[in-house]
């Protein structure tokens, strides 16, 4: 008797082990309803209206509306400091404590901790934005082309200014490629209406400095330049080149809103786009790790309408300005024209490409460690 009933709970218990659900993995259709999705600001984004960490968040917002995710569905750390290791692991592990199959790591800083905790809980998907480290399970990074809307923005800035000098408003210098490439592009606009024209580029060494990227600002505008233009995340070099009666071109959001006098267009993040695609591919399972790097025609990267509120009488009319941009975006948009291509001379008299070529994507996001001929970086 004692045998059949040993037989018997083998049997059941075979049973029942082999009915049992599976734990999910990345890659594994996952129900809308069982996506939980922790997300680390390098701010507070609640408590601002333009910059870096606003524009994510407008992306998530836009991602829960597009596939219906409810509030309860998203959990957030905010001002995590992305150059503190002890701090963004913890609120990554309190996250994923939380319940998170989902982590979108919105700063630079995060990267290196995405990749260890990636290895460490192989059941959560990590996706890092602006970064290049992956992994081929569940560890990816995002990021668009922003040299394409830098080098329309620069357009804008080449035909507005009227002392030939235009600032510009760096977080890093040649150690960082995203900030470099940008600027090269921006530079590259502005010569493509107005040779005469030089950029001045001002580093605080930082994404996020308040201070000092209205220090810099203001250096940039004692230095003769009438448009301000920037790479970092706040709108503090847009308030001061409102303060100074002067030109500024905005980045991430639409800064026309929060300095409506001075903002010609932003260079502005649609990031919603990717975080909707990111999140609709785990609920398919769909999700794979290669990493996403949009452009001009994913609309995850764009230039803001020119500001309605400004006159623009210098050299062109509003009109005239647009027809210009319209031309060169539909050429970069149907594949004519790519902002790196051709011989490039820098601003030490180097040549970079050949004629003909067109730089990579892995040589434009890792690789332009070096400044445009019309750049002039102040010490």
């Amino acid at each position: 008797m004692k045998r059949i009933l040993v037989i018997f709970y083998i049997f059941f218990a075979l049973i029942f082990s082999s009915c049992k659900e599976k734990p999910w993995m990345p890659g594994m259709p996952l129900s809308k309803e069982k996506v939980k999705i922790g997300v680390i600001h390098n701010t507070n984004p609640f408590a601002e209206s333009s910059g870096y960490s606003f524009a994510h968040q407008l992306g998530i917002e836009e991602m829960q509306v597009n596939l219906g995710i409810w509030d309860a569905q998203v959990l957030y750390r905010i001002n995590v400091d992305d150059l503190d290791p002890l701090h963004i692991e913890g609120r990554i592990r309190e996250l994923i404590a939380q319940g998170a199959n989902i982590i979108f790591a919105t700063s630079f800083g995060y990267m290196d901790i995405c990749e260890k905790l990636a290895s460490e809980y192989p059941s959560v998907v990590f996706a890092h934005a602006t970064g290049y480290k992956y992994n081929d399970t569940n560890f990816t990074n995002y990021f668009g082309r922003v040299y394409q809307a830098r080098y329309l923005s620069g357009i804008v800035a080449g035909l507005q200014t009227k002392t030939n000098k235009i600032g510009f408003v760096a977080a890093w210098g040649l150690e960082n490629s995203e900030v470099t490439g940008g600027l090269n592009a921006f530079a590259m606009g502005v010569e493509k209406v107005n040779p005469d024209a030089e950029i001045l580029v001002k580093i605080t060494h930082s994404w996020f400095d308040p201070m000092g990227e209205t220090s810099a600002a203001r250096t940039l505008i004692a230095a003769g330049c009438d448009v301000i233009a920037q790479h970092c995340d706040t709108a503090n070099p847009q308030l001061e080149a409102q303060r100074a009666g002067v030109w500024g071109i905005g980045y991430n959001t639409d800064m026309s809103l929060v300095a409506p006098d001075s903002v010609l267009t932003s260079v502005v993040w649609h990031w919603g786009a990717y975080y909707t695609m990111l999140v609709q591919s785990v609920i398919d399972g769909t999700f794979t790790t290669e990493p996403w790097f949009g452009s001009l025609n994913d609309h995850i990267i764009d230039l803001a309408p020119l500001n309605r509120k400004i006159d623009y009488t210098y050299p062109l009319n509003a009109a005239d300005s647009i027809n210009i941009l319209d031309e060169e975006r539909r050429r970069i948009q149907m594949g004519a024209f790519s902002v790196f291509s051709g011989v490039m001379e820098t601003n030490d008299g180097r040549r970079f490409g050949r004629e003909g070529e067109v730089f990579s994507d892995n040589e434009i996001r890792n690789n332009i460690d070096w400044y445009y001929k019309n750049i002039n970086v102040i010490r």
